[in-house]
């Protein structure tokens, strides 16, 4: 299987998604969500059967490959500004998942996100933000001091979390923008920092409705950061 085999079924259903945020079925926008969000999330978070492209990554990473260099993206979306183009493979899942975490519950829900001072001490992070603008020896020495079994439970605690703001979501919220003081709070929280390789994204998450928030953070962000992730993996044809 190649990878655009593996990808095809995702982007089929996320392509459904994108059309049905341009209507008014707001039961036909929450399944194809929920959905979208399960495919590419490990199978844990929705309850899915059978392993998620996510799950492969995920294993991987657990039987001490967290520091294996992989290349952020595939292709070329924000490495503009990006303080590295390659990365520890944990630094993948520490990123789209606290992401995932400010956006979902500070933006989306404006309620408390799940990380906290307590959550930073079990992963043994030496940051706090997204990582966008860490250097290459930055991100390795990230990565070297990571606790891997606890950011993987960081990823389900947030997954599950977001599934239910998602849920919950009303029509006028997913076609509404958000207050500009719930995308400063990004900032005030640290969540992203000053350096313009890292505070760009308060201007990105700004300008988008919660549908946009639902299509970029919470979906197709995770099919930007996966797929260079599985190069090495036994699922794909040689």
């Amino acid at each position: 299987m190649t990878k655009e085999d593996l990808y095809a079924p995702i982007y089929e259903k996320y392509n459904e998604l994108k059309i049905a945020l341009t209507g008014t079925d707001i039961d036909k926008i929450r399944e194809l969500t929920l959905e979208v969000h399960a495919m590419v999330h490990p199978a844990e978070i929705s309850g899915k059967t059978g392993k998620t492209i996510a799950d492969f990554v995920l294993d991987y990473m657990l039987k001490g490959n967290q520091n294996t260099i992989v290349p952020r993206e595939d292709y070329d979306v924000d490495l503009h500004y990006a303080g590295t183009r390659t990365v520890p493979l944990c630094w993948q899942f520490w990123h789209t998942y606290r992401i995932e975490d400010l956006v979902s519950n500070i933006l989306m829900a404006n309620q408390e996100q799940i990380f906290n001072v307590e959550w930073q001490r079990k992963i043994n992070s030496s940051i706090t933000d997204t990582g966008n603008a860490l250097e290459f020896d930055e991100a390795i020495a990230f990565g070297n001091a990571l606790n891997v079994e606890f950011l993987r439970e960081y990823m389900i605690t947030v997954g599950k979390n977001t599934r239910t703001i998602l849920e919950n979501l009303t029509l006028e919220q997913i076609n509404s923008m958000v207050p500009e003081e719930w995308v400063m709070r990004i900032l005030e929280e640290g969540g992203v920092t000053t350096d313009f390789r890292s505070v760009w994204l308060l201007v990105f998450w700004g300008r988008l409705t919660r549908g946009g928030m639902i299509l970029t953070p919470m979906t197709n962000h995770h099919m930007m950061h996966l797929p260079p992730c599985i190069n090495n993996l036994p699922i794909l044809d040689d």
